[in-house]
């Protein structure tokens, strides 16, 4: 059996689907706010300034702070449904089919959120490692439960998964998060190309 690791954003889909869910759930007052908190991070980051992990650290806070749990993961349930579908890329989601039909481990490893990659992932029997939102009594406190995922995907599926019980290890991804995971695959699939 192998093991199958999957980046979902701009890798399994066509966007970035946590802007997409945080303009989603977004009030009205905490997109008004965004707009001049948010966009000169997100100018920085374009011009690689600062991190993707400082950025959605700052947009976590901003979106989740106060949200109840409850709402929250409603409003994740209903994206992973309603929304998601249809930004998988068809060529992806054979590549995810194929692994699956073989009967290898398929594991989504994301810097996205897990209130709606849970629902997404558990519907067509996939593992995730992912950001989980921190909560007390069922209030999110605009941070990550274990720290941001994305800049330590290696190190979450070294801790989750035991690497050398596959016979081989595939992995696709986009980005420079992605890098540490590729580096660990016998096959490294990168913007949709195969490398070596």
């Amino acid at each position: 059996m192998d093991l199958a690791l999957f980046d979902f954003d701009h890798t399994l889909t066509t966007r970035d689907t946590y802007a997409g869910f945080l303009r989603e759930i977004a009030t009205p007052e905490q997109l008004a706010r965004a707009k001049w908190n948010v966009a000169p991070w997100l100018l920085a980051y374009r011009m690689n300034l600062i991190s993707a992990e400082a950025i959605r650290a700052r947009v976590t806070r901003i979106g989740f702070a106060g949200r109840r749990l409850a709402e929250v993961q409603e409003a994740g349930a209903r994206y992973a449904q309603q929304v998601l579908p249809e930004l998988i890329r068809p060529e992806m989601r054979e590549q995810l089919d194929w692994h699956l039909a073989r009967g290898d481990t398929v594991v989504v490893v994301s810097g996205s959120l897990d209130v709606y990659l849970q629902p997404w992932c558990a519907s067509l029997g996939l593992g995730l490692i992912c950001n989980r939102l921190e909560h007390h009594d069922g209030v999110c406190s605009g941070h990550y439960a274990d720290g941001d995922c994305g800049a330590r995907k290696l190190v979450r599926i070294r801790s989750q998964y035991d690497v050398t019980r596959y016979r081989r290890v595939h992995a696709y991804g986009d980005s420079r998060e992605d890098r540490p995971m590729l580096a660990l695959a016998h096959e490294r699939w990168y913007r949709g190309r195969l490398v070596s």
